[in-house]
């Protein structure tokens, strides 16, 4: 894989549409400060072909994809791979809940000679060639058959990013042996020994099936064929005797059916007629009719009548008054009652509160005034205090002295403090300030606390009133409604009248159901005896139909059971005259009949002396039977001949095939078992292994000066150290700076090397470097530089290199600087 054209749009920090046009660059350098975007150039040449970067952690990562505030991020790359050249394009945008997600995926093999310049018109997902995938689903698969490696094995040897640069070094043997094999195409042998197996098992799974089918061939030879042609012949003779005989017979079947045509419509006429019979209760239609009309007239009257009864009782009822305000009247009476009963407690509450609330208040007030003469008399005990300081001023003073103090007045130590006087003022000023200061606060609590209960007993009588208030506006309201009512006894009556009514409303309602129900009951009576009625009409005109062409005589459309009698009497007469007539047609049907038995004697004769069962005769059977009969045995007998002589040439067939698949078998037993018993993959494998380690080895030696070789051994690598006396170590063991030198030299030698050996698209067409130069000294440096530049004048391989190392960047004849401004970052060509 070859980078030719990367395009970025809010890729990271890469806000801007950038393109870094990697064009006849054989041999360049990424360079810029740290943090400018150097290695974001490397991720999205692997976003774009894989949609993910190995230090973002996995495809979940995939939001540190999208610049900061950025709604949308596009990555294209333009890359060559085995002489073809594709377009690879990922899309990611941010949904308005915040969550990235790929919008758009694609890879599409360009057309040659394409102009990439052509895409410097914009980001969108143009129709740039063949698409080889549309979606992101299907952008693994596609760009595995292109670039020829998986994601993990890419990171490990074409694009190397900071962190995963010893990956290939301190992989697994089975890690490594699976990218050789990719590298190198050498699952071809697996697949050739697969399906050399593959078709040893199907040419046995058809031998198989071949000894089956030629088991059921074993009737399948020349002598059968023979017998079946001698039948053939036979079954043409009978054919053609059968066909001359059939002549006797065609004037004497015309007559025999023309016979029996004439008695069978004889038949049939008797049948219709003898079939007329009057239906069962015929004669009682007609006055279940009529009664069930009379009881749905009778039911109607006596639904007008209940109906009626029901609208007087609903009169009366609605003269009667609204139940629902007489109600509501009695419930203002009973709490007038009520109301009129609390008034009295309500006053008696009111004067309680108004009590209580007085004596709360005188207390705070006495309670107040006692405060203030504590006040005062702390007030005078402080006065009392200063004045005692003013008059003893030494014992003021030696309230504030310690022993090593000094005196303020004679500035000198003082070595002990003398005990305060027994008669002193100022300790007396200064008791009787304390128990002023006591005095005072008790007075102030108990002043506070009567303020509290005085306050509180306030509010409970603001409360009682308002109650009161409340209860007197009620009263008052409720008076006034019942000012116009005639009285709680005149009320009950009027409202025992109405339930009364109401009663009687509800039974006339039954009873107009009830009404309804048998009208309904009648009607429904009366229509099914009217639809019996037009049912035996609908049976007799049926009935009269079918004999219609006799002409039958006609009907009393008044009377249904006179208009049967009718019927019958002349069907029976009908009857008898056809029954004369059908005996004379028998005996001419008869006799018809035994000129055709004789004539089809004579045919079946025939058939007996060729072999062949004559033909079962029924009512229907003619001469055209027999010829068919006759046909259809020499057509069996040509099929039977033709179908021996194609089971024989099967057989001969199947026996060639088999033979063939003996021989395929065979080889591909024998080619399976060379692949399996040589280990031949294995032996590939260790000598691609062999050549690569012997090229990272001569690389390492350059890069050491000397001191280290690198082998392996069942798999793993180690480093012989000829500073050591040759010690063998493993290459977990060496330091950072070792370990980059042994790695390099690994990546140098795939890059080398390999492309030689491999038979596949994964040809590692570059190398990509991102990993610490800063830690080489001078002539490592140097060694790694000429390394580097050797393996690119060899022409048929891109390096590439990230490096803040000024002296390695200067010796690279391509160089991108990538720099960085407030809002996005940018790259430069630089040099040739």
């Amino acid at each position: 894989m070859r980078p030719i054209r990367l395009d970025m749009s809010g890729f990271t920090i890469f806000r801007d549409e950038t393109t870094v046009d990697f064009t006849d660059a054989d041999y360049f350098a990424l360079v810029g400060p740290t943090g400018s975007g150097k290695s974001t150039v490397l991720d999205a040449i692997t976003f774009a072909l894989y949609g993910t970067v190995p230090r973002w952690g996995g495809a979940r990562g995939i939001a540190n994809a999208l610049a900061p505030s950025a709604a949308e991020a596009r990555v294209r790359l333009v890359f060559e791979s085995a002489g073809d050249r594709y377009v690879a394009t990922r899309v990611v945008r941010r949904d308005g809940r915040g969550n990235v997600k790929t919008a758009g995926a694609g890879l599409q093999l360009m057309p040659p000679g394409f102009d990439v310049t052509k895409l410097d018109t914009g980001m969108d997902l143009d129709d740039l060639g063949e698409v080889l995938a549309g979606t992101p689903a299907e952008m693994e698969e596609a760009v595995l058959g292109a670039v020829g490696l998986p994601y993990e094995q890419f990171t490990s040897c074409v694009v190397l990013p900071q962190g995963q640069f010893a990956d290939f070094l301190h992989a697994k043997p089975a890690t490594r042996q699976q990218i050789l094999v990719n590298l190198l195409g050498l699952h071809v042998y697996e697949e050739v020994q697969q399906r050399a197996v593959a078709r040893e098992r199907t040419a046995t799974d058809k031998l198989s099936v071949i000894d089956q089918q030629l088991a059921g061939l074993a009737d399948a030879t020349d002598a059968s064929v023979e017998a079946a042609e001698r039948h053939l012949a036979r079954m043409r003779e009978l054919a053609g005797a059968v066909e001359e005989s059939v002549g006797e017979l065609r004037p004497a079947r015309p007559g025999e059916a023309e016979a029996a045509a004439g008695r069978d419509a004889l038949d049939g006429e008797l049948r219709l007629l003898s079939g007329i019979r009057m239906p069962e209760g015929s004669t009682e239609i007609a006055g279940a009719t009529a009664a069930a009309r009379a009881s749905a007239v009778a039911a109607a009257d006596e639904v007008r009548v209940c109906e009626e009864r029901e609208d007087k009782v609903r009169g009366e009822l609605a003269a009667a008054g609204d139940a629902g305000s007489l109600r509501l009247m009695l419930d203002r009476h009973a709490e007038l009652d009520r109301l009129t009963e609390q008034e009295e407690w309500f006053a008696g509450e009111v004067q309680v509160a108004e009590v209580e609330f007085r004596d709360a208040q005188a207390a705070a007030e006495l309670a107040h005034s006692a405060h203030l003469g504590a006040t005062q008399l702390l007030e005078q005990a402080r006065l009392d205090y200063t004045e005692a300081q003013r008059i003893d001023r030494a014992a003021a003073l030696r309230a504030h002295l310690s022993a090593g103090d000094h005196c303020p007045v004679c500035e000198q130590t003082v070595p002990a403090v003398p005990p305060m006087p027994e008669g002193s003022a100022v300790r007396a000023a200064e008791a009787a300030g304390q128990a002023a200061r006591a005095a005072a606060e008790v007075a102030e609590s108990a002043w506070k606390q009567r303020d509290a209960v005085a306050r509180k007993l306030e509010g409970n009588l603001e409360r009682k009133r308002a109650q009161h208030e409340h209860h007197v506006s009620r009263l008052t309201e409720v008076r006034a409604v019942v000012a116009g009512s005639p009285g709680v006894a005149a009320l009950q009556r009027q409202l025992a009248e109405i339930d009364a009514l109401q009663r009687k409303l509800d039974q006339a309602g039954v009873a107009v159901r009830t009404a309804r129900e048998a009208q309904r009951r009648a009607q429904a009576a009366a229509h099914q005896a009217e639809e019996r009625v037009r049912a035996a009409w609908r049976t007799f005109d049926g009935v009269r139909d079918r004999v219609a062409r006799f002409a039958p005589p006609p009907a009393d459309r008044d009377d249904l059971a006179a208009a049967w009698t009718a019927l019958v009497d002349w069907a029976g007469d009908e009857h008898r005259s056809r029954a004369a007539a059908r005996d004379e047609a028998q005996a001419a049907v008869a006799a018809a009949h035994e000129a055709t038995v004789h004539a089809f004697a004579t045919v079946d004769a025939l058939f007996t002396a060729a072999g062949v069962t004559p033909p079962a005769r029924g009512a229907e059977s003619g001469e055209n039977d027999l010829i068919r009969a006759a046909t259809v045995a020499a057509t069996t007998a040509d099929a039977e001949w033709r179908t021996a002589a194609d089971l024989r040439d099967r057989a001969r067939d199947l026996t060639e095939q088999r033979m063939a698949l003996q021989r395929e078998g065979r080889v591909a037993k024998a080619l399976a078992g060379h692949l399996r018993a040589n280990n031949f993959e294995r032996w590939l494998l260790e000598e691609a292994l062999d050549l690569l380690v012997d090229g990272a080895s001569r690389i390492l030696r350059e890069l050491t000066g000397g001191q280290y070789d690198l082998m392996h051994d069942k798999g793993e690598f180690y480093v012989i150290d000829h500073h050591d006396a040759g010690l063998r170590r493993g290459v977990r063991t060496l330091s950072g700076g070792e370990t980059f030198q042994a790695s390099l030299a690994l990546a140098l030698a795939l890059s080398e090397q390999l492309a030689g050996m491999s038979t596949t698209a994964a040809s590692l067409e570059s190398i990509v470097l991102d990993e610490g130069f800063g830690t080489l000294d001078a002539a490592t440096l140097d060694v790694v530089a000429a390394t580097l530049e050797n393996l690119a004048a060899r022409g048929d391989r891109m390096v590439g290199m990230v490096t803040h190392v000024t002296a390695l960047a200067e010796r690279v004849p391509v160089r991108f600087e990538v720099r960085k401004d407030a809002r996005s970052a940018h790259v430069e060509r630089v040099g040739l």
